[in-house]
């Protein structure tokens, strides 16, 4: 008898010994199985404005995870009862369940009950593939016993809960409670939370927008289910079975003028941040940008517009980007008239610039070499240099002109003739403080005649620097990034470099409003201050074609530049008017926003203010009379109708004997006297306007003799 009672023990004991190696071994499969960084799951990045608000979302999945805190204890009780009733008794395998869910199965020959625990289904999700084997399984079972062992069951449960699929893209129970009911997990009512509960099982079959009847009758039997398991009293189980679904949808509009902002702000978090766009779109980061959403909306809807587009088809592209004077955000970009993700953003590619390039390349450098100022005398003649010889657009010369007038009309002779004045090597020295690298070495740089070519981005940050008083910093679209724990990833810090002196871009902010006002700029209506210069370049191969137009400028608030134009420009497929529509389309983006029109450019502090040109008029009658006056004797009295411009000197010359002197000038008056004149003299006398600016004299009065002879009064 002992012995049978010794060989029993011995069986027992051997029993016991295998369960614990076959146990041990289920959890070193499970150990083997798990990967934790597959527990890490994909969270939605969110871009927002300065403000913070946002802006839109980012993602592989949409997924917002969130603690076991923040979900509701009904939530929580919802997916238990239906899912898992006896979640907290079981370590990931539930035997009960399997036994009745078998049983079940028999009893209807076929399958109409799962035995998997929310472990489980974790475990199946997270770690394997949809594939139904039983040796899947078996390692579904052992993954979800090892990660019984390694986590508590309110981790288990939390992350069940932010991995779990609820249908209509909705990844996780806080996107699903945003998406269905536009509130937050911790807001949900106890109806609410056992609806969403019913979704997991079959999204499609139970979508409340797609069957919101059947999606209700799931809704109130796992309500019942709460009742049954004592989560809920009776009264509780009927008045929220007597409640509507009460769906709040915040399903997000499609949002197609933000694609090539989107696209630039992953660029830019690859490029500066080493971070690749699928990290960007699964990490749940939190973006900073310095978008305005009313500008880029605005923007996009006028580039859709035909009539701004002067194009011999409907093809012509375009390409817009402004940016904040101050910081140098991005404020807006339309990468074409019908951009497509990751497609060709015309924004970053470059083209040839034209006139645009004139104030950097040459005018700007000079004035801050000292070499020419605003007023200064330029050569305007069709003048020969090697070969190359400039021709102004309407073949009509002044022989000389200020850079004041030759900005304006956009004089190309002028341009060219005061870069080989100052240097093609400084010129260029200053084009590379400006963000603008270029392989050229001739005088069509002046011209913006390029190799290569700038981007609509380079030139509108090149010229933001006018706006900001002579000094360079980086564009960016990215302020800041923060990770899902709210922990900085980077940030965007401005260093400011001086390019010009505040002298220099105060007096170009002053001759670009004169474009814009009464030059070639002058298109379109804009009511605040805007400084600003066109360009455009012809396509060679036919006459009047038109291959790039340009507008580029700013406010005291913004700086912005706008390109025209064919991705491949050939005889069908040109542009048919220039810079004029650029200008007009520019104005109406700025005009169509809330931009402060009223805000006007202030003078820095210890600059001199530009002074308006001095035009001077030609002077016909002078009226030359003699009088007598006790003092001077006999005096001659010149007389003549003077300009409204009292900066305007008048000189008076005096010819006697065959030879012509000057006798005096008086400034903004109509009148000089002579003193002791000879009444018997031959002499006459002219009047010359004179502009002390250019140093110029215009048109006199003809020559005319003293009259005889009126008393003084």
């Amino acid at each position: 008898m002992w012995k049978k009672v010794i060989i029993s023990a011995l069986v027992a004991l051997s029993t016991a010994l295998i369960a614990l190696g076959v146990y041990l071994i289920i959890l070193l499969i499970g150990d083997y199985s798990i990967d934790e960084k597959k527990l890490v799951m994909d969270s939605t990045t969110t871009l927002v404005d300065l403000q913070g608000k946002k802006v839109t979302d980012l993602y592989l999945q949409n997924r917002e995870p969130v603690t076991i805190k923040e979900i509701p204890v009904h939530v929580r009780n919802a997916f238990i009862a239906v899912e898992d009733q006896r979640y907290y008794e079981h370590n990931g395998i539930d035997m009960k369940s399997i036994s009745r869910a078998i049983y079940k199965d028999l009893l209807a020959g076929e399958k109409v009950e799962g035995g998997s625990t929310i472990t489980q289904q974790l475990a199946k999700n997270t770690f394997l593939s949809n594939e139904k084997s039983f040796f899947r399984k078996m390692k579904e079972a052992a993954i979800a016993m090892s990660l019984e062992n390694k986590y508590s069951k309110n981790k288990l449960l939390e992350l069940y809960l932010n991995q779990v699929y609820f249908g209509h893209g909705a990844y996780g129970i806080q996107s699903a409670a945003l998406y269905y009911f536009n509130k937050d997990v911790s807001d949900l009512t106890v109806e609410e939370g056992a609806m969403l509960a019913g979704i997991p099982k079959a999204p499609s079959n139970y979508s409340p927008l797609l069957h919101p009847e059947r999606s209700k009758e799931r809704r109130d039997t796992i309500l019942s289910l709460m009742g049954d398991q004592n989560y809920l009293t009776s009264e509780e189980v009927v008045r929220a079975q007597g409640r509507t679904l009460g769906l709040n949808i915040s399903e997000e509009s499609e949002t197609p003028w933000l694609t090539t902002y989107i696209d630039m702000v992953m660029d830019e978090a690859k490029e500066r941040y080493a971070l690749s766009n699928e990290e960007l779109m699964r990490g749940g980061y939190t973006v900073t940008v310095p978008l305005n959403m009313e500008m880029q909306e605005k923007a996009y809807e006028l580039f859709k517009k035909e009539e701004y587009f002067p194009g011999t088809d409907k093809n012509s592209e375009g390409a817009f980007v402004l940016l904040d004077n101050k910081s140098g955000g991005v404020l807006a970009a339309i990468g074409g008239r019908n951009y497509a993700q990751k497609g060709n953003n015309r924004v970053n590619t470059k083209r040839q610039p034209g006139s645009t390039f004139k104030p950097l390349a040459v005018y700007a450098p000079a004035m801050e070499e000292d070499e020419f100022g605003p007023y200064s005398l330029l050569e305007d003649k069709p003048v020969s240099y090697a070969g190359y010889q400039p021709k102004n657009n309407d073949q009509q010369y002044d022989e000389e002109v200020t850079m004041y007038d030759a900005i304006a009309v956009s004089k190309n002779a002028p341009a060219v003739w005061a870069l080989n004045e100052i240097g093609i090597s400084k010129s260029k020295q200053y084009l590379e403080k400006a963000g603008l690298q270029i392989e050229d070495n001739g005088l069509a740089i002046a011209l913006g005649g390029l190799k290569e070519g700038v981007s609509p981005l380079q030139l509108a940050n090149a010229y933001r620097s006018f706006a900001d008083h002579g000094t360079y910093s980086e564009p960016f679209v990215i302020r800041k990034i923060e990770d899902r724990d709210s922990n900085l990833i980077g940030e965007m810090k401005q260093e400011k470099e001086r390019i010009f002196s505040a002298q220099t871009a105060w007096n170009m902010t002053r001759m670009l409003q004169e474009v814009v006002e009464d030059g070639t700029g002058k298109t379109g209506a804009f009511e605040g201050d805007l400084a600003g210069k066109t360009g455009t370049t012809s396509y060679p191969e036919k006459k009047g074609a038109v291959k790039d137009a340009w507008f580029v400028g700013y406010t005291p608030e913004v700086s912005g530049a706008l390109w025209m134009g064919y991705d491949i420009t050939n005889k069908k497929q040109h542009l048919v008017s220039g810079s004029s529509y650029p200008t007009k389309l520019f104005k109406d983006i700025l005009s169509d926003s809330s931009l402060d029109q009223n805000v006007a450019f202030n003078l820095p502090k210890g600059i001199e203010d530009l002074e308006e040109p001095i035009r001077l008029k030609n002077l016909e009658d002078v009226d030359a009379k003699f009088s007598f006056k006790p003092l001077g004797l006999f005096t001659v009295t010149l007389n003549w109708e003077a300009q409204k411009d009292e900066r305007v000197i008048y000189r008076i010359y005096e010819t006697s004997g065959g030879k012509e002197k000057l006798v005096g000038y008086v400034k903004g008056k109509n009148s000089y006297e002579i003193p002791y004149s000879n009444l018997f003299s031959e002499a006459s006398y002219k009047v010359v306007p004179y502009n002390e600016q250019t140093d110029q004299e215009g048109e006199g009065s003809k020559p005319v003799k003293p009259k005889l002879f009126t008393s003084a009064p």
